[in-house]
């Protein structure tokens, strides 16, 4: 196979590894993991591929963090942030913005709720900058519209690290530290699995009513699929099932697709897979594909609960709308709308999953294989002689950057540009099998 990155042995190389080395003299801690076995410290990017400091190249399974969807360093995309930058890098969001914002807005309602509705509904939109912060505008949304504070989320759930929206991401450390802070209006259900029997939907919905029946409950927050959480697929009826639940006790439908937006599980947005219409919809990741962007959208009839701004907004920040990031996302939803269709993710990533489950048939401590679209996860039993992260780790060493997920790092996480071809990442599997064997024989 030609074009392949170079099988090391060891990373970081001297050049990350001095990186890494003054990183921690001068950031917090609690940030960047740096140890003898990395980080590598990105330099350049293009397509599929990265480059670190030391010139070494790499494969990226992770569409850095989901962004990358249209791959790295994208000419169109860049071009637009380029002629932007020579315009406009800056302006006033909230009260003298640049036209790109309109144009974004204008996009974004019609990608969502007139494209749902067949114009019949507008959707209106909040920009923020990063992930937590749509799903923040959006919790504040709920409260305004229903005059609630409380919100149902599910176990696994990941909604960001603000210390607003910290109260519905489920895993308890990084709550923990925090938890006297918090604000106390969020309360966990099950998230059901796509295997799941009738009596578990039941037991859920069961769940949701008693919370329901006794305490003010403004929004249900879910994810479509879960992507941190273990890249988990849920039950074919849940968010049927929660929309009923939602309709019927005027709660919003708040659909958090920061993760699984434009395109990843082989539609535009993951919550069409159940042909729900949510209330709100969250985005950010791959709307720019590189900038920091993000996007809580709402029906015009529920956004309007805001009230008009007279001068000081209720709900703002210093780089809202930015002219950068809107160009970008801009060139990346037309990106998105034209040229996506034709690479036919849905196919494309049950393509992806027969090579992968196929490639790993013979590999011992597999509880499962799984996906949809182009957001696939591996994971592993509890008795497994190897973690997620020891994969990750042996994995950089032969030119591959995967993430493990899931609530104890049991899953090894694989959400790769859209435009990656399969024969590279057939080789990509071949690698994850060797480096899961070698460990075991260890």
């Amino acid at each position: 196979m030609k074009d392949l990155p170079e099988l090391r042995t060891a990373v970081p190389g001297p050049k990350s590894s001095e990186l890494g080395k003054r990183l921690k003299q001068f950031e917090s801690p609690t940030v960047t993991q740096v140890t003898n076995k990395g980080p590598i410290f990105w330099e350049r990017g293009e397509g599929v591929n990265i480059w670190d400091a030391d010139g070494n190249r790499f494969v990226d399974l992770t569409s850095a963090f989901g962004v990358a969807s249209l791959g790295h360093s994208h000419p169109r995309i860049t071009a637009a942030i380029r002629t932007q930058t020579e315009k406009l890098s800056h302006a006033m969001g909230d009260v003298h913005p640049s036209p790109l914002k309109t144009e974004l807005c204008a996009e974004l309602s019609r990608l969502t709720f007139e494209r749902w509705t067949g114009g019949k509904q507008r959707g209106q939109t909040i920009l923020g900058n990063s992930g937590f912060e749509a799903v923040e505008a959006a919790v504040k949304t709920a409260r305004l519209f229903t005059g609630k504070r409380g919100i149902i989320a599910f176990e696994g759930g990941y909604h960001g690290l603000g210390l607003g929206v910290l109260e519905t991401t489920w895993r308890m450390e990084f709550r923990h530290p925090f938890y006297d802070q918090l604000g106390h209006f969020a309360e966990f259900v099950p998230f059901s699995r796509q295997n799941a029997d009738a009596a578990e939907l039941e037991a859920i919905e069961k769940r949701i009513r008693e919370i329901l029946g006794r305490r003010e409950v403004g929004a249900i927050l879910v994810e479509p699929f879960q992507g941190r959480g273990g890249e988990v697929i849920p039950h074919a009826e849940l968010l049927q099932r929660l929309r009923k639940i939602c309709d019927k006790s005027r709660v919003l439908l708040i659909v958090d697709e920061i993760y699984t937006g434009f395109w990843r599980t082989g539609r535009w947005f993951g919550v069409e897979h159940s042909g729900v219409l949510p209330d709100l919809i969250c985005l950010g990741k791959a709307l720019t594909g590189t900038l920091p962007l993000s996007a809580c959208v709402g029906r015009e009839d529920v956004m309007l609960a805001w009230p008009p701004s007279k001068g000081e907004a209720l709900h703002t920040s210093t780089f809202l709308g930015n002219p950068l990031g809107c160009a970008a996302a801009l060139a990346s939803l037309s990106l998105f709308e034209k040229e996506v269709p034709a690479w036919k993710v849905e196919e494309k990533g049950k393509a992806f999953l027969e090579i992968l489950k196929k490639g790993l048939t013979d590999v011992s401590g597999i509880r499962e294989v799984r996906g949809v679209g182009m957001m696939m996860g591996v994971e592993l039993k509890p008795e497994s002689r190897f973690s997620a992260t020891e994969w990750c780790e042996r994995l950089l060493a032969r030119g591959i950057v995967a993430l493990p997920s899931g609530d104890r790092g049991e899953v090894l996480a694989l959400t790769p540009p859209l435009t990656m071809e399969m024969e590279l990442f057939a080789w990509c599997v071949e690698q994850i099998a060797f480096v899961s064997e070698t460990r075991q024989t260890a």
